[in-house]
């Protein structure tokens, strides 16, 4: 459905309403997979895959899934960098119902409802000034933070190296000593 969910009446000619993808007839009950989709809203993609991968629902796997497929068709098909791209919108619609019946008391029976979803994730690119205010903010928080990894991992990996220079000096001393004990 379109028109409320991604308001494409005021839509500028020649602007793109961003790429979607959706799947429909999904075994899951639209109320349980708004709950998903109400997490992810308006987060940039990355944040958004790894929230779902964490979040521990059924439906969070289909979406996931319908992420990926979202940022494929952006990146494959429209040639946009999948770290600009965030969900601009998603919704679960309802899809046909498949009733069933269970017996009850007294020759009677109960509705068993079983729902189905139609699910569309929209991704667009950020804007201009998003996407600058992240990088001032990547690069004011993850300046110091970095400069400080790399000065953990380079004394890592000095103490490394001094370890493994101390374990081949005994190595070779205890040849010399293996050497001088046998008489060659």
């Amino acid at each position: 459905m379109t028109g409320p969910k991604l308001n494409e009446a005021t839509r500028v000619a020649g602007q793109s309403s961003g790429f979607r993808a959706s799947t429909r007839f999904a075994r899951l009950s639209p109320s349980k997979v708004r709950v998903v989709l109400n997490l992810v809203r308006g987060m940039d993609v990355k944040s958004a895959d790894d929230l779902l991968r964490l979040t521990d629902r059924d439906s969070a796997h289909i979406v996931r899934k319908l992420l990926a497929s979202a940022i494929a068709n952006a990146t494959n098909n429209f040639e946009q960098n999948a770290e600009e791209l965030y969900i601009k919108a998603c919704f679960a619609d309802a899809g046909p119902t498949l009733k069933r019946f269970r017996p009850r008391a007294k020759g009677s029976s109960a509705a068993i409802f079983k729902r189905t979803s139609h699910i569309t994730i929209v991704v667009d690119k950020l804007s201009d000034a998003a996407l600058a205010l992240r990088e001032t903010q990547s690069e004011s928080r993850g300046g110091a933070e970095s400069a400080r990894r790399r000065d953990r991992v380079e004394a890592s990996r000095a103490r490394s190296q001094k370890s493994k220079a101390a374990t081949a000096d005994a190595d070779a001393d205890a040849s010399v000593d293996a050497e001088t004990a046998t008489g060659k």
